[in-house]
């Protein structure tokens, strides 16, 4: 995601923002916009698993979503009372969650929504963690799909293992994956991707992609076969990578992947945390007031 986009994100869900009784609100119409759903009764069914989501956590539907009127123009500056819904912060995380996250300000308000500080660059960051996560999982998958297609055609693990290995040489620019973890600090039990930034991850995953379906188009059978198809696949991924000032092998190691995803994962459950500590902390309030 550009950082112009980003911007302009921020700064939609920023002026969408209402202070009702205290509480931060969003309306559901303008949600819609946001989210490009074009259909307000499309974007009442994601409404609706929301509230299935709020439920099942525990957590009183009406605490997050209230029901609300709101008056549009039609026609010749007449105007009519239309439904709408105010989410809380809480209410529009889980809308998020729900909603259709290959559009771009889905998975922007997924973040915005679950971070505890309305900061833009923090936000950002966390885009790009997600971007990163999203990516390692994606390799995982193509590697494990080409496991599955060669191992049908004479190859077993150990010869994945060298298959892989030597792809890797060729896009590290004769570095193998072993001197590449010793170049990179790290250790020899932890995958190499873990530590790989997300440009070279999904350079991986591209030439994984490729001698997979080359494999199949090309009916290829054999360690040596698939591995000349492997190598050359990454060797033309590096050449597209060098043409654009790129060497693989020279770009610094990122976090560590799992420490990323558990960052994330807290996020998340900060937010479930803190509306569960709101909600306590209203109940006390209430019972003092009796």
């Amino acid at each position: 995601m550009e950082k112009e986009q980003i911007q302009l994100l921020f700064q939609q869900f920023e002026n969408a923002c209402q202070i009702i009784e205290e509480i931060e609100c969003w309306s559901a119409r303008e949600l819609q916009e946001i989210f490009n759903y074009t259909k307000w009764d499309n974007f009442v069914k994601v409404i609706e698993k929301a509230k299935v989501a709020c439920e099942k956590s525990g957590i009183i539907i009406n605490d997050h979503f209230a029901d609300v009127g709101k008056m549009v123009t039609v026609g010749s500056d007449a105007k009519r009372k239309i439904s709408d819904i105010a989410l809380t912060r809480y209410a529009c995380y889980l809308v998020a969650q729900n909603a259709d996250s290959s559009k771009s300000s889905v998975a922007f308000a997924q973040t915005y929504f679950a971070v505890q500080t309305r900061k833009q660059e923090i936000i950002e960051q966390r885009l790009l963690d997600i971007d990163r996560v999203t990516a390692r999982e994606k390799l995982t998958k193509s590697e494990k799909k080409l496991s599955g297609i060669i191992y049908e055609r004479g190859v077993d693990d150990r010869g994945f293992a060298i298959i892989r290995s030597q792809g890797d040489k060729a896009l590290f620019g004769g570095y193998t994956t072993q001197e590449m973890k010793r170049k990179l600090k790290i250790s020899d039990n932890r995958p190499l991707a873990d530590f790989l930034p997300t440009l070279t991850i999904k350079a991986k995953d591209f030439a994984t992609e490729l001698t997979s379906h080359n494999v199949i188009e090309k009916d290829l059978k054999g360690e040596s076969n698939i591995s000349k198809e492997h190598v050359e696949n990454n060797l033309a991924v590096r050449k597209i990578l060098k043409e654009r000032g790129v060497k693989p092998e020279l770009l610094p190691p990122a976090n560590d992947i799992k420490k990323i995803q558990r960052q994330l994962d807290n996020d998340e459950k900060k937010v479930k945390d803190d509306v569960k500590k709101k909600l306590k902390n209203k109940n006390l309030s209430h019972e003092k007031t009796k």
